[in-house]
């Protein structure tokens, strides 16, 4: 008997911890107050998924609105087709991998086999264009690597952007049809829009040398025709602001210190390096260069010190003011200046143009500040901005790594479930890696 007693105070003891157990309620997926049956990316290189310096079938397959996507079926969402290379053509255009290291350094190389390409053609008065294999199936991924903002009306663009003519019915030299007609030729029920990035960072990039800032007037007359267009028909969306281009590791990763101190470890006497930089307009001059100004991560710093024929003599590159570091390898202090200053206008109108559509808004500018400035958590993974090893950037600098863009695609579903009530689950990051090494 008393055996039993006791099992019966053990049994009631276990039911009352049971009872006083927090009951655990995950909130189920729902759509809220958006149709997400067909969801369109828009965008740029960044929305297809380019990555170390090319776009290829596996960037593809780990965009952000790829994983974006696969993340809304739990609530309605529908099929979402990218553009995808084949897998015998899997390199498309060729991108860059780590080969190897050299003294802790890593060794990059580019892929060039497995392309897609079909050609390249010479484009008077402006260049060669690249022509992609054709794709010609259903497409929700509008991304197309190089677009601007400022060109989305623009009927020649087809002729000189080889992956825009890739996804055109049409064949160079013929294209006619605008970015903008193409991207609403069919009826779709949400939108994601990251366009904007490109009309500040190919000036950034080429160190002021190679492209222009989009005016901000233009800008703003174009995002509204983009936004209001994109929602005439009653579709709700999604738009990010554009980041701080000159914070990424393409300009981080290569600094004037750090030059300046391989070169005295060869040649105490060395004092400066000279850049040649804007003083205003148009008009530049050699000046020693400081650690507000940018050099670019493609920078070949075996330059620096070879000989340079003057009309004065023969100088070292970069060490006096007759032979300066050329433009395009600096993005100067001043040319730093007007990159910020338009960046802070573009995402001023984004914002503006957003809300007053009622749009969900994520703000890619002050989330990617945070990144470089504390790193990034989550579960259980910790990422930098740093080159190579932070595990965001891909190998060109510019471009994330699959892993991170899960987590630009989750930025962009926490939005969408704050503005209209879903509850779109998360990407698990874990999922995707980051670089390969060898």
């Amino acid at each position: 008997m008393k055996f039993l007693k006791i099992h019966l105070y053990i049994i009631a003891g276990l039911l009352l911890v049971s009872a006083c157990k927090p009951d655990i309620k995950t909130p189920k997926p729902t759509a809220g107050n958006a149709n997400f049956s067909r969801f369109i990316a828009v965008g740029n290189s960044l929305t297809a998924g380019y990555s170390n310096g090319g776009l290829y079938l596996q960037g593809q397959l780990n965009s952000y609105p790829s994983i974006m996507a696969k993340q809304m079926q739990s609530v309605g969402g529908g099929a979402f087709n990218q553009p995808l290379f084949s897998t015998s053509q899997a390199n498309g255009s060729g991108y860059l991998q780590i080969t190897g290291f050299t003294n802790g350094s890593p060794v990059i190389s580019p892929v060039t086999t497995d392309l897609a390409i079909r050609g390249i053609e010479a484009v008077p008065g402006f260049g060669n264009v690249t022509l992609y294999t054709k794709y010609t199936g259903d497409i929700e991924n509008y991304g197309v690597p190089g677009i601007k903002l400022e060109q989305i009306t623009y009927a020649p663009l087809g002729n000189l952007n080889g992956y825009f003519e890739r996804l055109l019915p049409g064949s160079f030299p013929n294209n006619t049809t605008t970015y903008l007609a193409f991207i609403t030729a069919k009826p779709f029920t949400f939108f994601s829009n990251w366009l904007g990035n490109n009309d500040a960072l190919l000036y950034a990039t080429s160190g002021g040398a190679g492209d222009v800032l989009t005016d901000v007037n233009v800008f703003a007359e174009l995002d509204n025709l983009l936004i209001n267009t994109l929602t005439a028909g009653g579709a709700k969306g999604v738009v990010a602001t554009i980041p701080d281009v000159t914070s990424i590791p393409y300009f981080t990763t290569i600094t004037v210190g750090q030059i300046l101190a391989g070169v005295q470890a060869q040649n105490p006497a060395a004092k400066a390096l000279y850049i040649n930089a804007l003083v205003s307009g148009s008009t530049y001059a050699p000046r020693v260069a400081t650690a507000n100004d940018l050099i670019v991560l493609t920078f070949p710093t075996s330059m620096i010190g070879t000989p340079v024929v003057t009309p004065y003599g023969s100088y070292p590159y970069g060490l006096t003011p007759l032979t300066p570091i050329d433009n395009q390898y600096v993005l100067d202090a001043n040319e730093v200046a007007l990159v910020k200053e338009h960046v802070a206008s573009y995402n001023a109108t984004i914002k503006s143009v957003a809300e007053a559509k009622g749009l969900a808004i994520f703000d890619a500018y002050t989330f990617l500040e945070n990144v470089n400035t504390y790193g990034y958590y989550g579960d259980g993974l910790g990422l930098t901005s740093k080159f190579v090893t932070g595990g965001l950037f891909s190998l060109d600098g510019v471009h994330l790594t699959p892993r991170g863009y899960s987590i630009v695609a989750n930025q962009f579903i926490d939005a969408i479930n704050a503005k209209y009530g879903s509850n779109i689950p998360e990407a698990n990051i874990a999922d995707y890696g980051t670089l390969p090494f060898p």
